[in-house]
């Protein structure tokens, strides 16, 4: 499913261009859902923390029974042999994934020697400055390791995401925050989740339900490093109500301010301004 133009695709040891098809009607990833990828960005000339997001597409299919088949090191070098054919003012997202061809006798358990690899480029603008969005509640929740793959980026995850997003367009927001097995915040459907109270910063604390972000951990180094105190811990749908602010984190957009929940109104305030700032220096100065 493109959602941006001028495709890139790795597969089978050289790039083509578009959109290759390479799954097969039998693979494993196809009808059994053992797929996961990653998300980079390229943007302004540089990639962000690619190395990490490289390292993490192999520890997610590790978890789910899969075999990497290339180091986090080669995959750099490959995409920034496909970041060649863009300019440096093009915005590109950068998509690292896995999947299983084969399973074992059963068919349910993925063959590690199979897993087959592949890398999307994709032209998607980033989002521009004063974007934001609004969250209500859903009674959706996030799954638990006991049950989920939730320890990976993995596309079978992706259906639940899904629910949320749509409960909370059907009521006229843009996006959902949801809660964990336990009743504490966890993330939205699409990003992790920070809010702002007496200019400090706070965030769900990682219990296993949710990614914490590659971008999410550059933000608090960004932020403990300007004088900010963050604190990861149990926070309560309560705690947003009566936030300063709020602001998602994730790899696709970076910053995207909240400027509601549910009847809860917020300002794009200065602490996110700051987050979005820092973000955007930090990511320039490795060019």
């Amino acid at each position: 499913m493109a959602i941006g133009t001028k495709i890139k695709t790795y597969f089978d040891g050289t790039w083509h261009d578009g959109d290759l098809p390479i799954m097969r009607a039998a693979d494993h990833g196809s009808w059994l859902g053992s797929t996961v990828f990653d998300g980079a960005r390229y943007f302004n000339g540089v990639a962000p923390d690619l190395e990490a997001h490289c390292e993490r597409v192999n520890r997610s299919a590790i978890a789910l029974q899969m075999a990497p088949t290339l180091s986090a090191e080669d995959m750099v070098a490959i995409v920034w042999d496909g970041l060649a054919s863009y300019d440096a003012t093009d915005a590109v997202y950068i998509r690292p994934m896995y999947w299983a061809v084969g399973g074992d006798p059963t068919a349910i358990v993925p063959a590690p020697e199979t897993t087959a690899f592949a890398i999307c480029l994709e032209q998607i603008p980033m989002a521009p400055t004063g974007a934001s969005t609004t969250l209500t509640r859903t009674r959706f929740r996030r799954p638990v390791l006991e049950s989920s793959v939730v320890n990976a980026k993995a596309g079978c995850l992706y259906p639940n995401n899904a629910r949320m997003l749509t409960e909370a367009r059907s009521k006229g927001f843009g996006n959902a925050l949801a809660l964990d097995a336990m009743g504490n915040v966890a993330e939205t459907a699409t990003a992790n989740i920070f809010m702002v109270k007496d200019g400090e910063v706070f965030t769900p604390i990682p219990n296993g339900t949710f990614l914490s972000g590659i971008t999410r951990a550059r933000h608090m180094i960004n932020l403990s490093q300007d004088g900010v105190k963050v604190h990861e811990t149990v926070l309560n749908y309560e705690d947003f109500d009566s936030a300063d602010e709020v602001f998602m984190s994730g790899n696709m957009s970076k910053v995207t301010p909240v400027t509601a929940f549910d009847d809860v109104a917020y300002q794009a305030g200065p602490v996110t301004r700051r987050v979005r700032e820092m973000y955007w220096d930090w990511a320039t100065s490795k060019a």
